[in-house]
């Protein structure tokens, strides 16, 4: 025990830190596919699925990860359902994300214009060729700079995995500390880390949301 910190180590850290990419573009890409039908549920034309997806974004936003973890992992295997440390944090963080995600999509499809809408049905087309063509363009548009955004926290959320062992970042630097006794050192360079992860992400959302309100303004001033 003891010692200090060398390569290995940081190689350990490295290794964390690609898990911790791995697990976010896991969660991102399963949440945004469910995401992606929770959106369209609420706003879905039948009430009982708008109420059965309003349900399910209230219950999972009002619930914390920390929580959903403990129960994808723990609970799953009280009842004799186990599953292994990486298959119930993409589990916990897909349900998650696909919760905040399906809400930021909902608000953005309504966010287009109600013209828009007002010319697509005036077009005689059908409610999907609505979407696909007229809606959902617009829509992707303005949901870019909140998806960007929201991908920062998917990446800080993702140090909670380690509580069901899943070893990324945070739990690597937990076993590298231990082997160390170097919190600060140890710590800092992890902060460092999701720093370089997420900084990058945090300008980038912000360009966009300033280049989609430009093209806002053009717009209005064309009009």
């Amino acid at each position: 025990m003891g010692g200090h910190l060398n390569a290995n180590h940081l190689l350990f850290l490295g290794h964390g830190a690609l898990w911790t990419v791995g697990l976010s573009l896991i969660a991102l890409i399963g949440g945004g596919i469910v995401g992606f039908v929770i959106a369209l549920a609420r706003i879905s034309p039948l009430k009982s699925v708008r109420l059965l997806s309003a349900a399910y974004v209230q219950l999972v936003q009002g619930t914390p990860l920390l929580v959903i973890l403990f129960l994808g992992y723990f609970g799953l295997a009280a009842i004799g359902l186990k599953m292994s440390p990486l298959a119930a944090a993409s589990a916990s963080l897909t349900l998650y994300v696909a919760a905040y995600l399906g809400e930021i999509w909902r608000g953005s499809i309504q966010s287009v214009p109600k013209p828009q809408w007002e010319a697509a049905e005036g077009l005689a087309l059908s409610r999907t060729q609505r979407m696909m063509k007229v809606i959902l363009p617009q829509a992707m548009r303005i949901a870019t700079p909140p998806t960007v955004g929201f991908m920062v926290q998917i990446i800080k959320n993702t140090s909670l995995a380690s509580v069901v062992g899943f070893v990324e970042l945070m739990r690597s630097g937990q076993i590298v500390n231990n082997s160390l006794f170097e919190p600060f050192i140890v710590y800092a360079i992890i902060a460092a880390v999701y720093f370089a992860m997420c900084y990058p992400l945090s300008l980038f959302s912000q360009k966009l949301e300033r280049r989609m309100g430009r093209g806002s303004a053009n717009n209005l001033s064309l009009a």
